[in-house]
């Protein structure tokens, strides 16, 4: 199978190593499938042929020889769908599988980005003084629940699957803030799953067109 995602050529170096592509590579290097980077720049996203895989200019976009999709969360799905490294082969367990990325996605990432924007692209700012303990809040809350479903146990459910890696991906981007050292076994949890080997390939393979094409300084 011959498989594309496109990826950034170089992004700054606050943003190296959260690229969204960063997902699917991944997916990719659990379920032991070799894949093709497709690096591009600004220039490329503006192109109509461009926008043709990705209607937003966004990464990462996927093609392979059957199908053509974009967004991180359709496309691990998409993969997961297809090997038994990334869900059950019972339809059960792939539907509690679905369940734990959409739920990283729409019931946990929202809080996390809005924390992060405000840290990250407004800090400093007036009004970011009284928005963030209203933030925080909200977010402490899905962490919490979160926390109490994850209890001692390893993984979301009784073994990795896509669902984890996505709620791995949403939770890693509150690593850097101390916010996730509150929830001990929330922290535990990204660690171990960070610390999977597929993982650190993932992040190298990531990495390295960033490092080639660094601007002069």
């Amino acid at each position: 199978m011959n498989i594309h995602v496109s990826a950034f050529k170089w992004v700054p170096p606050f943003a190296q190593g959260y690229v969204r592509d960063l997902r699917v590579r991944w997916a990719l290097e659990e379920a032991g499938l070799p894949y093709e980077a497709t690096l591009i720049d600004p220039g490329i996203q503006a192109t109509t042929a461009y926008r043709e895989w990705q209607p937003f200019g966004q990464v990462p976009a996927y093609r392979d020889d059957a199908v053509e999709i974009f967004e991180s969360g359709a496309i691990v799905l998409h993969l997961a769908m297809r090997s038994e490294a990334l869900a059950p082969a019972d339809e059960a367990g792939r539907a509690r599988v679905t369940t734990w990325v959409i739920a990283a996605l729409n019931s946990v990432e929202p809080h996390v980005q809005n924390l992060v924007q405000l840290d990250v692209f407004h800090a400093g700012e007036a009004w970011t003084k009284e928005r963030r303990p209203q933030a925080e809040a909200m977010l402490c809350k899905r962490l919490a629940a979160l926390r109490a479903w994850l209890g001692e146990r390893e993984f979301l459910e009784d073994r990795f699957t896509a669902g984890d890696l996505m709620m791995t991906m949403v939770l890693r981007e509150l690593v850097e803030t101390g916010l996730l050292e509150r929830y001990a076994n929330l922290d535990a949890y990204v660690r171990r799953c960070t610390g999977r080997a597929a993982f650190g390939r993932a992040l190298e393979a990531q990495l390295q067109p960033f490092r080639e094409n660094a601007p002069a300084a």
